[in-house]
């Protein structure tokens, strides 16, 4: 830094402060520090940063061992928020979700002297195994149902209104059978679409038609949409997410059953490729990159002992060919 400081004919304060991006350094200033920082190849020496400061601008990340597409991408978004922010990440794979597993990752963590934990596992086992941790290092939760009586920080996407909005687009198209394809149902987002599918079917003054079991898996919508087939299939199925949606429409079309004029679909997600269905699919798309951001930001208040905003950020229907008007 004393380098840079003498190439760019400014103090190593200045340096420091806009390494740190501190608003009161000039934006001329600003550019010739930067200009050699890059002409000497500068790298922050981390370590000594940490002795210094007395923290490790590290953060620890949990999350599941499976390639659910939800969780995969959150955590892309909160190792990119925690990345611009000036942390380091460190992540750890549950290998299941019993206390035992939660228990060796959070005290890995601990080990390393992180400031703060991300869960990324919104499942109620994980949950319930980092009760003895609460109180030990600040913590958030992705999830949409905090456990009441620890002060474990919860952020999420609205998962009971995004259930609502595919709920209520197909009553707003006449459908008055809509069957809902749940994921599991230790998962908390699970539970949370069943009761947002559950209440505006309610509201509505619509009997709930049929709640499926199922896991999150495109094999599970497939052998469901059989099922369906043989059964008669209802006017509208609401997936718990676009993998199970993706096997209904599979499992529709090998059966002859025409989508959407016969059956109107609606998944959760929008993943990647899901305007590429056959037919293109109407889903609940969740912004991850604002998830990520603002899960980074009420942990970094939790650390700071800052006011905490956990409002769940709101989720927006995304509507395509996969949804048509009921049948009369």
């Amino acid at each position: 830094m004393s380098d840079v400081a003498r190439v760019a004919g400014v103090s190593h304060q200045t340096v420091s402060r806009v390494l740190n991006a501190h608003t009161s350094v000039r934006p001329e200033t600003r550019a010739r520090v930067l200009e050699a920082i890059a002409e000497l190849g500068y790298r922050r020496n981390i370590a000594a940063r940490a002795l210094v400061t007395r923290r490790s601008g590290t953060i620890g990340v949990v999350t599941v061992g499976l390639p659910y597409f939800g969780p995969s991408s959150t955590l892309i978004a909160v190792e990119e928020a925690a990345r611009a922010a000036g942390y380091f990440v460190s992540i750890a794979t549950l290998a299941g979700t019993d206390a035992s597993s939660v228990d060796k990752a959070v005290e890995y963590f601990l080990g390393q002297a992180v400031e703060g934990i991300i869960v990324i596992a919104p499942q109620d086992d994980v949950r319930d195994a980092l009760v003895p941790f609460a109180s030990q290092i600040p913590l958030v939760m992705i999830a949409s149902e905090p456990s009441p009586g620890f002060s474990l920080h919860t952020m999420s996407v609205d998962q009971e209104l995004g259930a609502r909005l595919a709920t209520r687009h197909l009553l707003d198209l006449g459908h008055r059978e809509v069957v809902h394809v749940a994921g599991p149902l230790d998962w908390i987002d699970a539970r949370a679409r069943v009761a947002g599918w559950r209440a505006e079917l309610a509201v509505a003054g619509v009997a709930p038609g049929a709640q499926i079991a199922a896991d999150w898996s495109a094999e599970r919508g497939y052998a469901v949409g059989r099922s369906l087939v043989r059964e008669g299939a209802p006017t509208a199925v609401f997936a718990a997410n676009d993998q199970l949606a993706l096997g209904l429409l599979h499992a529709f079309a090998e059966g002859g059953v025409a989508v959407p004029q016969d059956v109107s679909v609606v998944g959760f997600d929008d993943i990647g490729g899901a305007a590429h269905f056959h037919p293109p699919l109407t889903t609940v798309r969740q912004e991850f990159a604002d998830l990520g951001r603002r899960c980074l930001e009420l942990l970094v208040a939790a650390m700071e002992g800052l006011p905490l905003d956990p409002t769940p950020i709101p989720p927006r229907l995304v509507v395509r060919a996969s949804t048509g008007p009921g049948r009369a």
